[in-house]
């Protein structure tokens, strides 16, 4: 009998350390199919001013997730397709989508007034909003965010572009940054990933 209980016990023993392991390992991050910036001490906040004249900042839209885009309204191609994906985000999450901001900064303060904005912007989705703010607010915040953009040189009419970067940044519900959105990822990812960070912030409450 004796025999058998010393034998019996370094199984006992491993069984028990197997199951403190299991307890105590920490569960595995969320795969994203967005770039993860978790962590990231830049990009934490702005002041600026939406298209309707009030002053905004990121805590105003705690509790959503936020998904911000720098362009500008003249932009022909990258800036009304990044809006249209974000739109389409909405779209695709159904009742979820209420849980979802988008805000398109303009690089372009000049010529994108808040009466350009308001025309701009809600049109791919009447909660999306425009923000913008004189020039140095401008590039304080776009900075901040480790966005470069340069105006380019004005044609024979002053039309001009400006160069700016094409991804989205996005904030959890709990307002820190989280995934930086690559242009050419495909919307259906872009949603799950949306999808992620509102089922982290469901299970955190």
């Amino acid at each position: 009998m004796l025999t058998k209980l010393r034998s019996s016990l370094p199984i006992a023993v491993a069984a028990a350390a197997l199951v403190a392991a299991c307890e105590q390992a920490p569960e595995p991050p969320p795969v994203f199919q967005s770039t993860d910036v978790t962590g990231a001490e830049w990009g934490s906040d702005f002041r600026l001013t939406d298209h309707r004249g009030t002053p905004r900042r990121l805590e105003d839209f705690r509790g959503k997730v936020v998904l911000v885009f720098f362009g500008f309204t003249h932009c022909p191609n990258m800036c009304p397709t990044a809006m249209s994906r974000i739109a389409a985000v909405v779209e695709r999450l159904g009742a979820q989508g209420e849980k979802v901001q988008g805000l398109f900064i303009t690089v372009d303060p000049a010529r994108d007034t808040a009466e350009v904005l308001a025309r701009y912007v809600p049109a791919f989705h009447p909660s999306f909003l425009g923000l913008r703010g004189d020039k140095a607010a401008t590039a304080k915040t776009a900075a901040a965010f480790r966005v470069h953009y340069q105006a380019q040189r004005p044609d024979k009419d002053g039309d001009y572009g400006v160069d700016h970067l094409g991804g989205i940044f996005a904030f959890d519900p709990a307002g820190r940054l989280r995934l930086f959105i690559r242009p050419e990822q495909p919307v259906d990812a872009f949603a799950d990933d949306v999808r992620e960070l509102l089922s982290q912030h469901g299970a955190a409450r």
